[in-house]
């Protein structure tokens, strides 16, 4: 069973460490998560029922281009097209093109592990608790320090 391992992170935090491993300071450990969301709720869009069950059409019944699998779910081809290239942006979906400019659908992973911690670190951002500002006095009037 090939699991995905996700995360999550402040777009910030994501922008660092994707720099510093372009810059060679880090070196992703192989138990880290491959996928990264900016929140849970986030998450939990990409990977909601309606999602999920999408996911799992195409593993069972295999469509042979984007039109089959309009067909068999019922849902418009415009609509699938934003969705699976949303899904495939987080790895969830392959999206290859096949003969005849068919696009071939691959759902490489059985299962996804989120890992996130309760708890942030002291000085990380929340987004249930963002940082207090303080006022400091500026030629024009009060401002917030950055």
């Amino acid at each position: 069973m090939k699991s995905l391992k996700v995360g999550i992170a402040s777009f910030a935090n994501m922008k660092a460490r994707t720099l510093a491993i372009a810059r060679g300071q880090l070196k992703p450990s192989p138990g880290e998560p491959e996928v990264w969301f900016t929140s849970i709720e986030s998450f939990a869009k990409v990977l909601s029922d309606r999602n999920r069950a999408l996911l799992n059409l195409i593993v069972e019944e295999q469509p042979e281009s984007l039109t089959e699998l309009a067909r068999i779910s019922g849902r418009a081809k415009s609509n699938l097209s934003r969705t699976l290239h949303t899904l495939a942006g987080y790895r969830l979906v392959h999206l290859e093109k096949g003969s005849r400019g068919r696009l071939l659908l691959r759902v490489p992973y059985s299962r996804v592990v989120l890992e996130t911690p309760i708890a942030t670190r002291v000085g990380a951002t929340s987004s249930l608790h963002p940082p207090r500002r303080q006022a400091g006095r500026c030629k024009g009037g009060w401002k917030p320090d950055p």
